[in-house]
């Protein structure tokens, strides 16, 4: 069992390792180790269209995590004053959301999004006072949609379960001692659940940085990072893309870490009697 264990290991992690050993590599070389350098992290951070589609993958992720993380919040909020019926309905459509696949989400929204352009631009061009009326296309309000939808799923569930292990109970102490609402989510509920609410934003962050196939069909002249990295792998593969693999590899484990650590339940300290 153990040699079964450290295989799927070694199958799943050995080749990571290797994307990371060879962004090292001082020849030009992808698959031929000949000796140490970080030159290629210079040429990638160099590297101009890299920068622009790392700055447009950066406002993407942090303004998408944004709102899911706000949305999800009122979401999970939402979801403990209902009856459990209507619980287990919105429940079932969360979880489906994180479930379906990406290529399905992403030809769902292209799909919504045309059909909503085609309506709205006409609408725009009667009404607008100008010669020139605004049109509304793919780009980053498109991408950031995509993304933040997904990712709301994820951040209420996430939110939901640390609010259902809450109880009402210091809720109810509260109203007991008068105060409003307003005040008892401020001071009660929002500091039990913020460490919750942070995670979420670092996984829905995490998603929308990594993220490719949904970014593909919506992003229109836009280009995230994933992007720019499947196209450059096509013209073949190079220690800079291993550079820039190794990269967001850092920063999506740090993303995770963090999450992770927030997450987990606080266990008070033990006092010690002598």
């Amino acid at each position: 069992m153990r040699a079964f264990i450290t295989s799927v290991y070694l199958f799943l992690y050995a080749p990571i390792a290797l994307v990371v050993l060879f962004s090292f590599n001082a020849g030009r070389n992808a698959s031929e180790f000949i000796g140490f350098s970080t030159q290629w992290y210079g040429k990638a951070l160099g590297n101009s269209f890299l920068m622009n589609a790392l700055w447009n993958s950066l406002v993407i992720g942090l303004t998408s995590a944004l709102l899911a993380a706000l949305f999800g919040t009122m979401a999970a909020l939402a979801m403990e004053r209902m009856s459990p019926r209507m619980r287990a309905i919105f429940d079932g459509l969360f979880s489906a959301a994180i479930v379906v696949p990406g290529v399905v989400i992403g030809i769902a929204t292209l799909v919504a999004l045309v059909e909503v352009f085609n309506f709205v631009n006409p609408v725009l061009t009667a009404i607008w006072p100008g010669e020139v009326a605004p049109k509304l296309g793919l780009g980053y309000g498109s991408v950031i949609a995509a993304h933040g939808l997904f990712s709301m799923a994820l951040v209420t569930m996430i939110v939901k379960a640390r609010i259902a292990s809450l109880g009402r109970d210091i809720v109810e102490a509260s109203s007991d001692l008068y105060a409003t609402p307003f005040t008892t989510f401020r001071s009660i509920v929002l500091p039990q659940i913020l460490p919750s609410i942070v995670a979420g934003f670092l996984l829905a962050f995490t998603f929308s940085f990594d993220d490719f196939i949904i970014a593909f069909f919506v992003a229109g002249s836009k280009t995230t990072l994933p992007m720019y990295v499947f196209a450059s792998i096509r013209r073949g593969i190079t220690p800079e893309i291993n550079a820039v693999a190794s990269m967001v590899l850092a920063a999506s484990l740090l993303m995770i870490v963090g999450a992770r650590s927030l997450m987990r339940e606080r266990k008070p300290a033990s006092s010690e009697t002598e």
